[in-house]
């Protein structure tokens, strides 16, 4: 009984067939094997309770697979909420599938939903000896999940400076935040330094904002003239633009932000071979980034080969026309008594 419930584990090839149904388009397919694969990998890392590598390679690319199959299906919205459940925590999701998430629900329309979840994770951290560990595994001394500063620091400022900021435009709430979380003083002045700039901005902006209509109403009133007229209306129209495409803007740079952000999902795929018992993953970055060197290499090897080929032809083009002119030069027979030799009568008698 022990082998046979070893045996149902998933492994790579169901992860890779997920994938294969995401490329075919067949996107129910890809997230309902994705789901079923994520519930029995925990399952079997909640029996092991074992840090294991390999494991957490798999829970990741599975999800990935799963984040990419609600979106095509158009279920973004339930993104966050469907990993949450499959994982049990918001802190067992892996972080970068985490931030893969936010970057693909926020989009959609900022809800309560994706910002309670954000200050979720963010609090359930605890930084440790030059990592952030979660408060669950440090309390109950299980398996500890840990997240790196950088990737940390990265969910922070996605938070404070693109979400607040930019999307809710509360750069308040942002602020009073930053000021209260327990954060590394160097990074709490960089996210307070931008948050005072944007502020700034947002003031000047609104101070311009409300100026304008005192322009278009003295226009109006003491405008005799069809260039004055035309003025009026030429900044009444500016001001509706500008009020029209400030909210249409903002999304914009917000969704080019998230999409700096995200990493595209076929970097991650791997490629497993097998030698006998022993068994190679590679991801599909390395493998072309060893076809680029491999192509490079190439190149530059025909182009020795081709460089060298004329440096032989013109050597020996050179060579042969030195052997010529040698043979030239010493073909010519010269008589070494000419010299002494007399002249002929003729000559002797002209004289």
């Amino acid at each position: 009984m022990a082998m046979e419930g070893a045996s149902s584990f998933p492994t790579w090839e169901e992860i890779e067939l997920s994938e294969s149904y995401l490329v075919c388009c067949m996107f129910q397919e890809a997230a309902i094997l994705s789901s079923s694969i994520i519930e029995q990998l925990i399952e079997k890392n909640g029996k092991t309770n074992e840090d294991n590598c390999e494991l957490g390679d798999m829970l990741e690319s599975a999800a990935m697979i799963l984040v990419q199959s609600y979106k095509e299906l158009g279920r973004t919205s339930e993104i966050l909420k469907q990993l949450k459940m499959l994982f049990g925590s918001v802190t067992a999701i892996p972080a970068q599938v985490f931030l893969t998430g936010v970057c693909l629900q926020i989009p959609d329309g900022p809800s309560a939903e994706v910002q309670e979840i954000l200050e979720e994770f963010l609090s359930k951290w605890r930084y440790v000896d030059g990592k952030y560990y979660s408060v669950a595994s440090i309390e109950e001394f299980s398996n500890q999940i840990s997240l790196g500063v950088d990737k940390y620091l990265e969910i922070i400022e996605l938070y404070v400076i693109t979400f607040l900021g930019r999307i809710l435009g509360n750069l308040d709430l942002a602020i009073s935040w930053v000021e209260k979380f327990p954060l590394p003083e160097e990074k709490r002045q960089d996210l307070l330094r931008q948050l005072y700039s944007m502020n700034t901005l947002k003031l000047v902006s609104s101070s311009q904002s409300s100026a304008l209509p005192l322009q278009i109403d003295e226009c109006t009133t003491d405008s005799t003239s069809l260039i004055e007229e035309k003025s009026c209306n030429g900044t009444a129209n500016i001001l509706e633009h500008r009020d029209q495409s400030k909210g249409e803007n903002t999304m914009k740079q917000s969704i080019l932000e998230f999409s700096r952000r995200r990493t595209p999902l076929w970097w991650f795929r791997t490629v497993t071979l097998k030698f006998g018992s022993s068994r190679l993953v590679l991801s599909n970055g390395s493998i072309f980034l060893g076809f680029l060197a491999a192509l490079v290499y190439y190149t530059v090897r025909r182009k020795q080969a081709s460089l060298w080929s004329v440096l032989k032809r013109q050597a020996s083009s050179t060579k042969k026309a030195l052997v010529d002119f040698w043979q030239l030069a010493f073909s010519y027979q010269v008589n070494p008594l000419a010299a002494v030799q007399p002249l002929p009568p003729a000559t002797r008698g002209s004289r």
